[in-house]
């Protein structure tokens, strides 16, 4: 099933898992929406200044961002109401999952690509 995938933190530094989440996703055929206010794009997918630019129904969230920046964008990510967000390792934060999940959002602490490549994203 193809799902529109925000990935909030996204890199254009080919070494960054957040770089090949953007790549992996695509490959499975997902639509990706890259969020990094600072490059205009990543690994060729053009990128959206911010969540609160974001104006379509969003699938999954992938975060790549540690908690301090997630708390200043924590309310617009809800109000996107996005079926699940992923914390990936190193950005897990159980004050943000707790708002997430009272939204009802479902939140998992896993590794996207590796939810990818054994079938489970």
């Amino acid at each position: 099933m193809t799902e529109t995938v925000l990935v909030l933190g996204a890199s254009p530094k080919p070494g960054r898992y957040s770089f090949k989440a953007v790549q992996l996703l695509r490959e499975y055929g997902h639509r990706v929406l890259p969020v990094n206010p600072y490059h205009a794009e990543v690994a060729g997918v053009k990128c959206i200044a911010s969540i609160a630019a974001v104006c379509e129904k969003l699938d999954t969230v992938t975060l790549y961002v540690r908690v301090e920046l997630l708390k200043n964008d924590i309310d617009q990510l809800i109000a996107l109401a996005p079926r699940r967000v992923i914390f990936n390792p190193g950005t897990e934060s159980d004050e943000m999952a707790a708002k997430l999940e009272s939204a009802g959002i479902a939140v998992q602490e896993a590794c996207t690509l590796v939810l990818l490549r054994t079938s489970q994203f």
